[in-house]
C-alpha cells in the first residue's frame, strides 16, 4: 500500500473520514448530463478519494482553470495508451471512470498545475461530444449495487479488509504508522473499499478492473483477495530479510564503501566496472578464436560480472581474462621462404657449424614445398660456448618468425612449466604460454636454454611435464593449469640446447632430433674473433670502429696461450680484457699504437699459460691418449714404471670405476699374451707396476684411454719408447679386440692443437672421421686397428 503523504497530516481539510450517511449523500449526488473530461495517465480516480494530479498538458490546464471558475465538477477518466499525448477518441479511454470535485488548484515553479481532486460517482463515457480547447463528455452515472441479503458475511469482509491493511500497515517499514489512524476513522463501508483499492500497489489495468466491478460486495471480494496476497509477499520478504539481514548488512556496507571507491576514480579519471567489462568485450571481437575458445571466454567473463570488485579472486579472475586475450590464438607470422636469404643470415652470424646450418635449410625446404609441416623439435648438443644459443636468433630472423628464449637451467619445478591452477592466489601461467603472450605469435622459434640442467624436486619433475610440450604427436592441444585450456603449440619451432645428454631423461630426448655441435677449430676460431667478438666488444666498449687492430698470428697466439676450450666464450672475456685496456688508454687521453702486439698481450693477459703442445716421450711407459671433457677434446698422458717387487699393480690419478676397470683388462690381457708382445715372465712376475695419470686433482673416467694403457704397459716391460707425435683412443676388451668411443671430432681437434701427426683409432670410428669436414684433418694421419697387436705393431715399429 502507498497512502499520500498530505493524507496523513493532523490538520488538512482533505482526510477523507467520510460518515455513512455522508457516503450515502455522495452517492446520490446528481451531475450535468455533459462535463469537461480530464484524461489521467497512471492513476485510477474512486468515488471518495482524495489524490492530487499534475497536468502538463495544455489541454488539462485549460480545463482545469476554467472548472475551478465555474462549479468545480470534472469527469475523471483513465487512457487506455500511457504514451499517447492527445486522446481524442472515445476508445482511447476506458468505458468507466469517477466524477470529481476540484479541492485546490496549484501552479507549480515548473509551469505545470497540481489540482486535488475527491472522487464522488462513478460514470459511464457515452460518447466524446468536444475535443477542442479541451475534451467534453456525455456521461452516464453509475449507480453501485450495495448488498441487501446476508449483511453480516459484508460486515465480516469489510472488517477483514481493515485487519489486513493494518497488519500490512505494521509489516511495511514503507507506510507511516499514521496510515492507521486514517484507515480506522473510515466509517463508509464502500469509501473504505475505495479507499484501499485506490492506495493499494496494484497496476493502472488491475486497478481500473476493481473500478469496473459495480456489485459492492463482489468489489470488496476482490480488494481483499490482492491485499491477502500483499501481505503474503510482504511476510515472505521480512522472513528472508531476517535469515539474511546480518550477511546483507556487510554486503551492502561493502557495496556502498565500493561505490564510493568507484565514484571516486571515476572522478579522478579512472576506469570504472562497467568500462573494464565493456573494454574486454571489445577486444575480444578481435580474437581469432574457434567456438569452443570463445564459449569458455564468454563463460568466464560472465563470472567476472558476477564478482564483487573488492574480492580476492577478483583479480585472478581479471588476471585470466587479460591472458586470454593477449595470447596468440591462431595468430601465425608469415614465413620467409627464401633459401638463399636463410643461408647468408646463418653464414653471416655462425662461422662453421655446417650439419646445423644445413638442417635448417632443409627444414625451410619442406615447409616452402608442402606448405606446412609439424615443426621439428631439434636438440643442439655441444661444449658451452659454441653458439648454439644464439643460433636460435639467426634461425628465427632467417624465417621472419619471432623469438622467444626460456633458461631452464636449475628448474626444479613443475608449476614452472605448466602454471599452477588459479584457484591459488597469485597463480601464474607456466613459461611457455607467458613466453607466448611476451612474443603475441603462435608460431616463434622457441629456444630451450639448458634443457641438460632441469632439477627435479617434490614440487614435480619440469622434465616429464615437457614431454607434451615437446612431443609433435600431443603439442597441437598443451594444457596449462592456469589456462585451462589446449593451446596449439605445434607451429612452434622448439629448438633444444644441452652439454651433455647423460643427463636429460631418455623419453625426453627420444623426442627430440640430435643435432651434435663440436667444437671449433684453431682456423674457425681465428676467423670468428677478428669476424665477430673484436668488432663487437669494440662496439660495445664505445670505441670507434678500427680502434683496435689485431693480426691473425696476433690473435693465433691469444688463443694458444690464454684460453682452453671448445668454444669461444673465454676468447671473448680476453679480447674485452684487450679492449677495456685501450678504452682506458682513450679515457687518459694517452696515444696508442692501434696495432696490437704480442708483447702488449702478454702485458695485458700476463704471462701465457703452459701450452698443450705434445712434449716428446723420452723414457718408456709415457703414451699419449685423447679425451673428451665437457669443455671439448683434451690430450691425456698415461705413465706407467716399473719397480722391483712381485707384480703388484697400483694405480693414482683420481681416475673412475670404469678407467680402473680398463687398466686391469689392459694388464690382464698382457699378461695372458705376454710372448705376443715380446715381454720376459720373470719380468711380469718379479715387478711391481703403476700407473698414474697427471692433473691427479681432475677426476677422469671412461673407457676410451684402454689402447693408451695397455701401450703403456707394454712400453714399461720391453722399455721401448713410442713413436713421437703419435697419439691413440679406443676401448679394449678381455680377447684383445679394439671398440669404438665417441668424441672424435673433439679429440681430433685437441691433438691438432697439440700438435699430433698420427692418430691411432678402432675401424668402426673411420665413418666420424668421413662426417668432419677435410679442412680439420690436414697434417693428420689416422690408422685404424681392429686387435691391439695391431696398436703395438703401429706404436712401436714391427
Amino acid at each position: 500500500m502507498a497512502i499520500p503523504k498530505f493524507l496523513l497530516q493532523e490538520e488538512t481539510d482533505f482526510i477523507p473520514l467520510l460518515s455513512n450517511a455522508e457516503e450515502e449523500k455522495m452517492m446520490s449526488e446528481e451531475f450535468d448530463e455533459v462535463l469537461p473530461l480530464l484524461t489521467v495517465k497512471n492513476t485510477v480516480l474512486f468515488p471518495g478519494v482524495v489524490i492530487p494530479i499534475t497536468a502538463g498538458r495544455d489541454k488539462s490546464i485549460k480545463l482545469l482553470q476554467e472548472a475551478q471558475q465555474g462549479n468545480k465538477v470534472i469527469a475523471v477518466i483513465t487512457q487506455k495508451d500511457n504514451t499517447q499525448e492527445d486522446p481524442q477518441l472515445i476508445t482511447d479511454v476506458h468505458s468507466i471512470g469517477t466524477v470529481a470535485k476540484i479541492l485546490k488548484l496549484l501552479k507549480m515553479p515548473d509551469g505545470s498545475t497540481t489540482v486535488i481532486l475527491q472522487g464522488v460517482r462513478k460514470f459511464e463515457c457515452v460518447e466524446i461530444v468536444q475535443t477542442e480547447p479541451y475534451l467534453k463528455c456525455k456521461i452516464a452515472l453509475v449507480t453501485e449495487v450495495r448488498p441487501k441479503r446476508n449483511k453480516a458475511e459484508f460486515e465480516g469482509i469489510i472488517e477483514n479488509i481493515r485487519a489486513v491493511s493494518t497488519e500490512i500497515i505494521n509489516l511495511n517499514p514503507a507506510i507511516p504508522s499514521e496510515a492507521t489512524f486514517a484507515l480506522n476513522n473510515i466509517e463508509g463501508d464502500s469509501f473504505l473499499v475505495n479507499f484501499v483499492s485506490s492506495n493499494m500497489n496494484l497496476d493502472v489495468p488491475e486497478k481500473q478492473k476493481l473500478l469496473e466491478i459495480n456489485i459492492l460486495k463482489d468489489r470488496a471480494l476482490e480488494t481483499l483477495r490482492y491485499l491477502n496476497i500483499e501481505l503474503q509477499k510482504l511476510e515472505i520478504r521480512n522472513d528472508i530479510q531476517s535469515k539474511v539481514r546480518q550477511d546483507i548488512d556487510q554486503q551492502q556496507r561493502e557495496y556502498f564503501l565500493n561505490q564510493q571507491i568507484r565514484t571516486i576514480q571515476e572522478e579522478l579519471g579512472g576506469v570504472s566496472y562497467e568500462e573494464e567489462i565493456e573494454d574486454l568485450k571489445r577486444k575480444a571481437e578481435t580474437k581469432k578464436w574457434n567456438a569452443e575458445t570463445k564459449d569458455h571466454f564468454d563463460k568466464e567473463l560472465k563470472r567476472l560480472q558476477r564478482m564483487n570488485p573488492q574480492a580476492p579472486d577478483y583479480g585472478i579472475q581479471r588476471n585470466y581474462l587479460d591472458l586470454y586475450l593477449e595470447l596468440p590464438w591462431n595468430e601465425f607470422t608469415k614465413d620467409i621462404f627464401d633459401i638463399k636469404r636463410t643461408e647468408k643470415i646463418l653464414n653471416r652470424d655462425h662461422f662453421g657449424l655446417e650439419e646445423v646450418k644445413k638442417r635448417v635449410v632443409e627444414s625451410l625446404a619442406v615447409l616452402k614445398v608442402r606448405g606446412d609441416m609439424k615443426a621439428p623439435i631439434i636438440c643442439l648438443y655441444g661444449p658451452p660456448g659454441v653458439g648454439k644459443t644464439s643460433l636460435g636468433k639467426s634461425i628465427a630472423e632467417s624465417l621472419g618468425r619471432k623469438y622467444a628464449r626460456i633458461s631452464l637451467g636449475g628448474l626444479h619445478d613443475e608449476s614452472e612449466i605448466r602454471g599452477h591452477r588459479k584457484t591459488y592466489i597469485g597463480a601464474m601461467p607456466g613459461r611457455i604460454i607467458s613466453s607466448l603472450k611476451k612474443v603475441g605469435s603462435a608460431n616463434p622459434v622457441f629456444v630451450l636454454d639448458e634443457i641438460d640442467k632441469l632439477g627435479q624436486s617434490n614440487h614435480g619433475d619440469p622434465s616429464s611435464a615437457l614431454l607434451e610440450v615437446l612431443d609433435p604427436e600431443q603439442n597441437h592441444s598443451f594444457y596449462d593449469n592456469f589456462l585451462e585450456q589446449g593451446f596449439d603449440l605445434s607451429k612452434v619451432l622448439f629448438i633444444a640446447t644441452a652439454n651433455s645428454l647423460s643427463t636429460i631423461q631418455p623419453a625426453l630426448r627420444d623426442r627430440m632430433e640430435i643435432i651434435e655441435i663440436t667444437g671449433y677449430t684453431m682456423e674457425e676460431k681465428v676467423q670468428i674473433a677478428l669476424k665477430h667478438l673484436l668488432d663487437k666488444q669494440i662496439a660495445e666498449h664505445g670505441l670507434p670502429k678500427n680502434a683496435i687492430q689485431i693480426g691473425k698470428k696476433e690473435m693465433q697466439f691469444l688463443i694458444d696461450s690464454y684460453t682452453r676450450e671448445s668454444g669461444v666464450r673465454g676468447l671473448e672475456k680476453n679480447i674485452a680484457k684487450v679492449v677495456r685496456h685501450f678504452t682506458y688508454l682513450v679515457a687518459k687521453e694517452e696515444d696508442f699504437n692501434p696495432k696490437v702486439t704480442k708483447e702488449i698481450l702478454e702485458e695485458i693477459l700476463g704471462v701465457p699459460r703452459a701450452n698443450d703442445f705434445y712434449e716428446n716421450a723420452k723414457v718408456p711407459g709415457v703414451v699419449t691418449g685423447l679425451a673428451w671433457t665437457r669443455v671439448g677434446g683434451d690430450i691425456l698422458y698415461i705413465e706407467s714404471i716399473l719397480s722391483k717387487g712381485n707384480g703388484k699393480f697400483s694405480m693414482t690419478g683420481n681416475m673412475g670405476t670404469v678407467m680402473k676397470e680398463s687398466a686391469t683388462l689392459a694388464l690382464e690381457y698382457i699378461k695372458s699374451n705376454y710372448k705376443l708382445f715380446g715381454i720376459k715372465e720373470e719380468t711380469l712376475n718379479e715387478s711391481n707396476i703403476h700407473l698414474h695419470i697427471p692433473e691427479g686433482a681432475t677426476p677422469k673416467d671412461g673407457p676410451s684411454a684402454g689402447i693408451a694403457m695397455l701401450t703403456s704397459f707394454v712400453s714399461s716391460f720391453t722399455h721401448k719408447k713410442v713413436k713421437p707425435k703419435l697419439a691413440m683412443t679406443g676401448e679394449i676388451t678381455l680377447r684383445g679386440k679394439v671398440l669404438p668411443v665417441g668424441g672424435i671430432k673433439e679429440k681430433i681437434l685437441a691433438a691438432k692443437r697439440a700438435g699430433i701427426q698420427t692418430i691411432i683409432l678402432c675401424s668402426e670410428n673411420q665413418k666420424d672421421i668421413k662426417d668432419i669436414k677435410q679442412d680439420y684433418l690436414k697434417g693428420l694421419t689416422f690408422h685404424y686397428v681392429d686387435e691391439m697387436k695391431d696398436v703395438i705393431s703401429l706404436a712401436f715399429g714391427k
